[in-house]
């Protein structure tokens, strides 16, 4: 049976408002806008990172303040760009993407400092999409450091 308009249009919406949130998510990065990161995140939100034969996670939203308030504590002060996003809606307010990123490093004159991939699930809170999970994957980074946003 074919979608309706109504469907279609809100199936439009919802993945235009996650898209929004990668976005999002650079924009705050490059600002240093701690609690805007983590606002974009469901409560019981999860950050993960995997590369180099280790895996971090924060979890909730205590944990994402004390992880994104590092970001320029550590070796790289990262400036991401974000591309080649897709989006799979699974319904009940319910979705998952992959957004792919190159990294730039603000403390060395926007220095490359690497690659790799976000894997997000997505959650539909009241009438707008969080992060649930955000799984960083390196795919290749010139340094690994403490803390990866």
């Amino acid at each position: 049976m074919a979608k309706s308009i109504e469907q279609i249009v809100s199936e439009l919406a919802d993945r235009d408002a996650i898209r929004e949130l990668p976005i999002k998510y650079c924009d705050c990065v490059w600002r240093n806008d701690v609690a805007g990161i983590v606002d974009l995140f469901a409560n019981d939100g999860a950050f993960i990172t995997k590369g180099r034969k280790r895996e971090h996670r924060a979890e909730g939203r205590d944990a994402l303040l004390k992880l994104y308030g590092g970001l320029t504590s550590g070796d790289i002060t990262p400036r991401p760009y974000i591309h080649n996003h897709v989006v799979e809606l699974k319904g009940g307010g319910q979705a998952s993407g992959r957004c792919y990123v190159e990294i730039r490093d603000a403390k060395k004159n926007f220095q490359w400092g690497g690659s790799g991939f976000y894997q997000d699930e997505y959650v539909k809170l009241g009438d707008g999409w969080k992060f649930k999970s955000r799984t960083f994957q390196a795919a290749h980074m010139e340094q690994m450091p403490d803390r990866r946003p």
